[in-house]
């Protein structure tokens, strides 16, 4: 008997893990169906290339194809302790003030920037130092790209001649600026999760953790949620016992999967699933918001860039070691080294656009291989629309915990996301022919210049851009009854279970998710440890 099961240990359950068990008399429980994570690419910050379409460290959540004619798409999340942040590409940022704000007046107190700014404080280590909205001491190591590739200077010059304020820290201020990427890195090494809040914790005799264990479903006595029953990796099935909580962490995805999988969910859904309806909550899985990068490639006039040190077997095996001589080099930098907001239109009170920059190409995705960089020399920009209202849906497909998830995206659904998006990709063009930069392109090659109407802008984004990886909303919480969380985190409609992920976010905390998702679960456990 544990006093608390958290399921999942990626970015906000192993906050919570290390916060619920400092208190000695309580008994933790975390569960995760990944491994231990000891591979040693999962220390090198682009090590994860390697592994990220390996299904032995990561779940491939197969989408519908994004549009009519088109194909499907692979979203890759963590499988593995640290989740998502032990294979993400580590760029941290925590949203804008008005952005937690709006989540306030959307009907959740205590959700506000002032009372999630101490949360980020208090968990971060950052490189730069202590400020009045910047945290020093934590768990959390927050740094700067140590040896930036020389292109990224030229990219913040360009994007100060473009009109952007250049700044040190681009999570010290909200207004339209550009600047090197903050990274959950330390020392040339990625600092997860895991690495942060769980390895520190895992000497408490209070807390066990679980890897290689699949949840199967939530249980329950009448309408308390009293445990779960476990899948450890030989197949056997036992249940665990919770005397407070259950706190379900799996995020945006999986988190919702398992509710429905527990009888919580559309009613339509599960009884098409073969579920028996505990509670039908029509939420569960909908409202899915996710970002949809806006991918723009460029051939560089002259050997520049991270290209020539990364494409070839001989190139990267100079490069890694290079990298455990020096914990330095591409190989310890995050995967997009240089970050901008910007607004789509001047006349805007704040920026509505994200654009993240690199040194470096891709080659063409395969799912189950491993990512590469082009031969010759490239550079590569992704933009995303912050705050998107496109909504998707995902649902279970069968009562089969292994089973499938039909998932919808939605992207740009809505006339505010096209509207934004394709003006979002003619300002990145038009920041793309602004000296410095402009003088080392060659000619652009994805998607090409010939692309230019909104339609084509668009459809090139869904053929050819990416999964944001930053999904919300799918258990998102607020005030009216048919939320699917409180703003305490508590599911309606039964006792004794929370979520704590992206998936409680009912609109975007805009940029990247991993750290605002850990500022959440340490905001969550204060919660919890109240309601105890």
């Amino acid at each position: 008997m544990y006093d608390y099961v958290i399921v999942g240990a990626g970015s906000a359950g192993c906050v919570l893990a290390s916060r619920l068990s400092r208190d000695p008399g309580a008994r933790v429980l975390l569960v995760e169906a990944g491994g231990p994570g000891r591979h040693p690419y999962l220390r090198i910050p682009k090590g994860v290339g390697k592994l990220f379409g390996d299904p032995a460290y990561s779940w491939h959540y197969r989408t519908r194809p994004l549009r009519e004619g088109g194909n499907p798409e692979v979203w890759v999340r963590g499988k593995v302790l640290g989740g998502s942040s032990a294979v993400n590409g580590m760029v941290y940022n925590r949203g804008s003030r008005a952005d937690w704000d709006a989540l306030e007046g959307l009907g959740n107190p205590g959700w506000g920037w002032d009372a999630v700014l101490p949360a980020f404080r208090a968990l971060e280590d950052n490189a730069l130092g202590a400020t009045a909205t910047r945290g020093a001491g934590g768990p959390l190591h927050v740094s700067g790209v140590r040896d930036p590739d020389p292109l990224c200077d030229e990219l913040v010059a360009t994007g100060e001649a473009f009109g952007l304020r250049a700044v040190t820290d681009v999570n010290e201020e909200d207004g339209e600026r550009i600047g090197h990427a903050m990274a959950t890195i330390k020392a040339g090494q990625r600092f997860s999760s895991a690495r942060a809040f769980l390895r520190p914790a895992r000497s408490r005799p209070n807390l066990t953790v679980a890897p290689d264990t699949t949840a199967v479903r939530v249980l329950f006595d009448g309408d308390k949620a009293v445990g779960v029953r476990l899948r450890t990796a030989d197949g056997r099935e036992e249940d665990v016992r919770a005397r407070r909580e259950v706190v379900l962490s799996l995020g945006s995805l999986a988190t919702p999967k398992l509710l429905q999988l527990s009888g919580i969910g559309p009613a339509e859904v599960l009884r098409a699933a073969g579920v028996d309806v505990r509670l039908d909550r029509p939420n569960v899985g909908a409202h899915l918001r996710e970002h949809r990068c806006l991918a723009l490639r460029f051939r560089l006039n002259a050997p520049l860039g991270a290209n020539r040190l990364l494409a070839t077997p001989a190139a990267q095996a100079r490069a890694g070691a290079g990298y455990l001589l020096t914990r330095r080099g591409p190989l310890a930098r995050p995967a997009y080294d240089v970050i901008g907001f910007l607004k789509t239109r001047p006349e805007l009170a704040r920026p509505d656009a994200e654009v993240l920059l690199a040194p470096w190409s891709l080659d063409t995705l395969v799912p189950g291989k491993p990512a590469g960089v082009e031969r010759e020399p490239g550079i590569s920009a992704c933009a995303l629309v912050l705050r998107p209202t496109s909504e998707g849906v995902l649902a279970i497909t069968s009562a089969d915990p292994d089973g499938g998830l039909d998932i919808d995206p939605g992207y740009w659904n809505s006339a505010h996301d096209r509207e934004t998006g394709a003006a979002l990709f003619r300002r990145l063009r038009e920041f793309f022919a602004v000296d410095p930069i402009a003088s080392r392109i060659r000619r652009e090659t994805f998607p090409g210049p010939a692309v230019t109407s909104d339609e084509e802008i668009l459809r090139s984004s869904l053929d050819g851009g990416y999964c944001g990886f930053h999904a919300i909303g799918t258990c998102a919480m607020g005030s009216a009854p048919e939320d699917v969380t409180d703003p305490r985190l508590r599911v309606r409609g039964v006792d004794g279970l929370r979520v704590v992920d992206a998936s409680v976010l009912p609109a975007m905390v805009a940029g990247n998710l991993n750290g605002p998702v850990m500022a959440l679960a340490w905001r969550a456990a204060e919660l919890v440890l109240e309601d105890a």
